[in-house]
């Protein structure tokens, strides 16, 4: 099967939880170079009371909400609403040696401390039942947070892994190719 590019550029994230291990908010920063909706920057912010896309292009927010967030691993068997809208620039600034730091509005998200750098890649990432290819480099963090209105929501990153490779609820990805 011939699978063609449909997005190339970064999506850092971080997924904080609670201290029974529930998850408190997750969010996904998007850097996007090329794609098949255009290019540009969005914020996707997942809460339990729902889901918010932050950026300045209304069709790629809500692609990439509908697309790819909502079907990723992290908020499987979590309740999606339709996301609401909010018209702002979405700044995301990306650093393999140092983290990321994105700002859209009232939303701020930081991720820090990166612990690793490697290659990851899989011809099977299924989106909406449909499989995808991806390739990336991943940065898994050892913290971030995430501001909204100025308070930072609650739960904390979590890390696993080993030393030779740690795993985190936080990182960041250059370099990430999708193609469907």
């Amino acid at each position: 099967m011939t699978r063609k590019p449909i997005l190339v550029g970064a999506n850092p994230a971080v997924q904080l939880f609670d201290d029974a291990g529930a998850c408190t908010a997750y969010v996904s920063c998007w850097w996007v170079d090329w794609s098949t909706h255009g290019r540009g920057t969005a914020i996707v912010l997942w809460q339990p009371t729902g889901v918010t896309v932050y950026g300045s292009d209304r069709g790629l927010g809500m692609w990439l909400a509908d697309h790819f967030v909502r079907h990723f691993p992290e908020l499987d068997g979590l309740p999606w609403s339709v996301p609401l809208v909010r018209r702002a620039r979405a700044k995301v600034e990306i650093d393999l040696a140092t983290g990321m730091r994105a700002q859209a509005g009232d939303l701020a998200v930081e991720v820090t401390e990166v612990m690793d750098r490697r290659t990851f890649a899989t011809d099977d990432f299924p989106l909406g039942g449909v499989p995808h290819s991806l390739s990336l480099v991943l940065g898994p963090c050892a913290d971030g947070a995430i501001r909204l209105k100025g308070h930072r929501l609650p739960g904390r990153v979590t890390r696993g892994g080993t030393p030779e490779r740690p795993s985190s609820s936080a990182f960041v990805t250059e370099a990430e190719v999708w193609q469907a």
